[in-house]
């Protein structure tokens, strides 16, 4: 992430698209049909550089029910959280009928969920339209942030760092 004149960190829509590609499971946030947030672990499979995150998706489950709740452009916030930095995404999601982009995407890990392969009937595909985000961290990296938390917490300091927000 660019830093700006003022120390405080800058963030652009390629660094949230760098951050989405790096991360490991995300936490994708619905609201259900009462009004309640429903957060859900998923896998990210592919961040274009429009910030447009596709997911695999079962069809059948809560998650489906919950994206379908508005007629299927429901607000989401997809959430990642490393050591000293977390981010927030928020968006709209839309099932996509795209036998194409199905096969781009599949990969072996997938069939854990959906053994079926490409072909089983309850395999959806998500895209969630980048909207904004907003990112708090620790300057350094995962191995930096790690020893400044540690040393902050020996010290009862409160450790250096900054948020940021973009539109997407």
């Amino acid at each position: 992430m660019a830093q700006d004149d003022t120390d405080q960190p800058e963030l652009t829509q390629q660094d949230v698209a760098e951050r989405l590609r790096s991360a490991g499971p995300v936490m994708l946030t619905t609201v259900g049909g009462d009004g309640k947030l429903l957060a859900h672990p998923m896998t990210i499979q592919e961040v274009t550089d429009d910030v447009d995150i596709w997911f695999f998706v079962g069809l059948s489950g809560d998650q489906a029910g919950a994206l379908r709740g508005d007629g299927g452009g429901s607000a989401v916030n997809i959430a990642v959280s490393e050591a000293g930095s977390w981010l927030s995404v928020a968006g709209s999601a839309a099932f996509v009928e795209d036998r194409a982009t199905v096969e781009r995407l599949w990969n072996d890990a997938a069939t854990a969920y959906f053994p079926g392969g490409i072909d089983e009937p309850d395999l959806g595909l998500l895209r969630v339209d980048g909207e904004s985000a907003q990112f708090w961290g620790l300057p350094g990296g995962k191995a930096s942030a790690l020893a400044q938390m540690v040393k902050h917490r020996v010290t009862g300091s409160r450790p250096a760092g900054g948020s940021a927000t973009t539109e997407l």
